[in-house]
């Protein structure tokens, strides 16, 4: 998946010249954590984060009034905490990309620029678990089987049969690449299924134990999300 399906297009920036105070009044305020430095021709110089402010700020245990501190605060500008020459993707990169950088650079989002180093949007990590949940299908509830099978052709296929015999709706199919993840010749592969009867379930789970290794089964409730979502005052 692009990062044009994903990306935020209405993104809060701010310049060189913005002060820390109101950088982080303004972080607070839109509850986001981190802004884009633009120009004024709207070319990314730079971003700041809310653990750049966090840094910068003076300790609790300092000497300084609240006027001095509120001085300190105000005087101090974007340009002398952001990071200039972040790292950013192109809106026609992949999500997985844009998820790789942030893991490798330790971030949580990553401005979007065109061919003329403009900014037109951002994307984060909340956006990268969107497209996780997309993919997986987990949103239709159902269940979740985990195979280790053998890494040949047609192995996905013989499990996903059976699973369908019994009138299970394929949702997803993931599978993993990398070598570490999984025995040597051997895959790791998650099916999804739209749900099924409780009898037809537990004779598709025993034939399924009994052609494959299966790792886990597992069988996600919508309802468990609401009930567990947190309140907020």
């Amino acid at each position: 998946m692009l990062i044009q399906g994903w990306m935020t297009t209405d993104v809060i920036t701010v310049t060189e010249d913005m002060s820390m105070m109101k950088a982080s009044i303004l972080m607070k305020e839109k509850r986001i954590r981190s802004l884009p430095v633009v120009d004024e021709k709207g070319k990314l110089v730079g971003i700041v984060t809310d653990t750049d402010l966090r840094d910068a700020s003076p300790s609790k245990a300092t000497t300084l009034d609240v006027y001095e501190l509120n001085y300190l605060l105000s005087s101090m500008k974007i340009k002398d905490l952001m990071t200039k020459e972040p790292a950013y993707v192109k809106p026609d990169e992949t999500v997985e990309f844009a998820a790789i950088l942030m893991v490798e650079n330790k971030i949580s989002s990553l401005p979007v620029i065109n061919n003329k180093n403009a900014l037109i949007g951002i994307i984060t990590q909340t956006d990268i678990f969107k497209v996780l949940l997309n993919i997986t299908g987990v949103y239709t509830g159902g269940i979740q089987f985990a195979f280790s099978l053998e890494d040949r052709a047609g192995s996905i296929k013989e499990p996903a049969d059976v699973i369908r015999s019994y009138g299970g709706r394929i949702v997803s199919i993931l599978s993993t690449a990398a070598a570490e993840t999984a025995e040597e010749g051997r895959r790791n592969v998650y099916i999804r299924c739209g749900t099924i009867a409780e009898d037809k379930l537990r004779g598709l789970v025993k034939e399924l134990e009994d052609k494959f290794l299966v790792l886990y089964s597992s069988r996600e409730s919508m309802e468990e999300i609401e009930k567990r979502r947190v309140r907020i005052p």
